[in-house]
């Protein structure tokens, strides 16, 4: 995997192409928003049909994260479950795994707006946000100076325009102050990156750290193109 390095509030942090943040200095990857069992929920609710298996694709990714990198902390950045009953709606496999990837690094469980209680004994500790100096993890950005500030939440995604084509990649947001990573979870939506809910945490420029297969390019956020449609308001008003 090659990651792209960029300074936040003075710290070297490594932005990986799985949408996984790598702090070296202390052995800690953040991801944000895995929704785990989204897919059972849907079906659960008959809202639309969707293949259950994104738990299973999450996992794979998280641990192949851990087996590569062996972080000593893993912080999962809020919205970790897709709702109150997703814990209970795990299948046996994937609850082994989660029990797997929990016996080989520390996790942390920030409290996002769709987890549901705390995951249970033996999962790792659970915390509405952590400070680590000169970071702080929470799971939504704050309005105004946040300076160290890693969240989640808002599913950033750039749109680009590449020879005459429309394309969208999920990406991490940062000024250099604080940066938003993008969700982790197999079927997460995503919210344009030009987005006013997300321009008004940005008091100046700001740069998008676009998602690629096998690496991630460094783009101002004037290189972006808004969506062409609605679809991202609907988001917002999805996720608030």
């Amino acid at each position: 995997m090659t990651g792209l390095d960029f300074l936040c509030a003075g710290e070297r942090l490594e932005a990986l192409p799985s949408g996984a943040l790598h702090w070296p200095a202390r052995r800690l990857i953040a991801v944000a928003d895995l929704h785990l069992e989204k897919g059972s929920s849907y079906a659960v609710n008959a809202l639309k049909l969707l293949p259950r298996h994104d738990t299973r694709q999450t996992l794979a990714a998280l641990g192949k994260l851990i087996e590569v990198l062996r972080p000593e902390t893993v912080v999962c950045l809020g919205d970790s479950f897709h709702d109150g009953d997703a814990i209970a709606r795990l299948p046996r496999a994937e609850r082994l795994e989660i029990e797997r990837l929990t016996s080989l690094s520390q996790f942390v469980w920030i409290a996002g707006n769709h987890d549901p209680a705390p995951p249970p004994d033996g999962w790792g500790h659970v915390a509405e946000e952590i400070a680590d100096a000169p970071l702080i993890f929470r799971h939504e950005a704050q309005f105004g100076p946040a300076d160290g500030e890693v969240s989640g939440h808002y599913h950033p995604v750039a749109a680009l325009s590449i020879r005459g084509r429309g394309l969208r990649r999920r990406c991490f947001l940062t000024d250099g102050r604080r940066v938003i990573l993008p969700a982790f979870g197999a079927y997460a939506g995503g919210l344009n990156a030009l987005d006013p809910a997300i321009t008004q945490l940005f008091a100046d420029d700001y740069d998008a750290l676009v998602v690629g297969r096998q690496a991630v390019r460094r783009l101002s956020w004037r290189q972006l193109r808004p969506d062409p449609t609605l679809a991202s308001l609907a988001w917002v008003r999805e996720v608030r």
